[in-house]
């Protein structure tokens, strides 16, 4: 049976990404389940690994980009036998997405409850679980707690807009004055990063007193802004080095950013008792698949509920992964682009 996937066959600009037909489904393995995908995410971080610049994935080329899906159990491998054929999954694939079928290790598949839209819960198992366990295993914030977002307006900070309404927190987002509008709708004060400065701005907000807590993807120097927006006993939580990977610092810079993270930690007394860690997806996922599958579960149950309500912005056929590539990278998108293979 003829299906269709997108391919990269070299890095480089969105034009790598070409629509290819293959002439029989894939089979699984050992311990696979092959899942007829419905719903594939796209993101910032899937034009990073088409540039080749994903620290966590630099190939075998030919591959098929693709960070999240979401679809149906449609085989099973030897020694699978669950969950059941017909049963609709989660998982977080680092790359494999954007296809019409995937293998998946059956293990690291999480149900879907009935009834949930898989566009939008496409939207969980990067962003949403990013900024969720960022919260709740990182920085470990209470209810009432005062939250600084740095690119409030991107994938992970919407969604950590959103999360902050849902568990009572107070937010606080930067972002460009075209995107202060969309961060205000998420119930979060705006400011605009590039009209003054916002550490300032968040002293003011605060009366002085900083936030509890700050989350940062942009990276090298960048953290020593959002450290000095932390209250006493605040933590910064680092999880990203947006500079680099676009091109505007160097190997050099990003690795004093993560060194500065680590000695704020090691000297904390004599920062007002701050703190600053790195938070890595895919590397607390290795390191605690339980949780991964526990948090997943969690929000899955949010969105059920509609505790949590992410924002599809579109729903495109594979065939327009390039275009949708160009968009990410032009930004103001104000929610997921979401291919839909069938």
């Amino acid at each position: 049976m003829p299906w269709q996937h997108i391919q990269i066959a070299r890095f480089g600009g969105p034009e790598v990404l070409e629509l290819v037909t293959e002439a029989d489904l894939p089979r699984p393995g050992p311990g696979e389940a092959r899942i007829k995908v419905l719903a594939a995410g796209t993101g910032f971080t899937d034009t990073f690994i088409r540039m080749g610049r994903y620290p966590d994935f630099k190939g075998p080329l030919p591959f098929t980009p693709g960070y999240e899906l979401v679809g149906v159990v449609d085989a099973l491998g030897e020694g699978v036998t669950a969950p059941a054929v017909g049963t609709m999954v989660a998982d977080l694939t680092v790359v494999g997405g954007y296809a019409q079928y995937a293998l998946r290790p059956a293990a690291t598949l999480v149900p879907v409850p009935e009834g949930v839209d898989p566009a939008e819960a496409v939207s969980l198992p990067l962003a949403y679980m990013t900024a969720y366990q960022m919260l709740t295993r990182a920085a470990r914030v209470e209810p009432g707690a005062r939250i600084l977002v740095i690119g409030a307006s991107g994938s992970v900070g919407t969604a950590m807009l959103d999360l902050a309404r849902a568990m009572g927190l107070t937010a606080i987002g930067t972002c460009s004055a075209h995107n202060m509008g969309l961060v205000e709708s998420h119930g979060a004060q705006a400011i605009d990063y590039a009209s003054g400065d916002f550490v300032a701005e968040v002293r003011q907000a605060t009366a002085g007193r900083g936030v509890d807590a700050a989350f940062d993807a942009i990276g090298g120097a960048h953290f020593a802004r959002s450290f000095a927006a932390l209250a006493f006993g605040g933590v910064l939580v680092g999880y990203g080095s947006q500079t680099m990977a676009t091109g505007g610092e160097g190997l050099i810079a990003a690795g004093l950013g993560l060194a500065r993270l680590k000695f704020w930690t090691l000297l904390s007394p004599l920062f007002g008792r701050r703190r600053a860690l790195w938070y890595s997806i895919t590397d607390h996922r290795k390191a605690h698949p339980d949780q991964f599958a526990a948090d997943m579960a969690t929000l899955l149950g949010w969105l059920q509920q509609g505790r949590i309500r992410p924002v599809v912005a579109d729903r495109l056929p594979l065939s327009a992964a390039a275009d949708v590539h160009r968009r990410i990278a032009a930004g103001g998108l104000g929610g997921k682009v979401v291919l839909l293979p069938w």
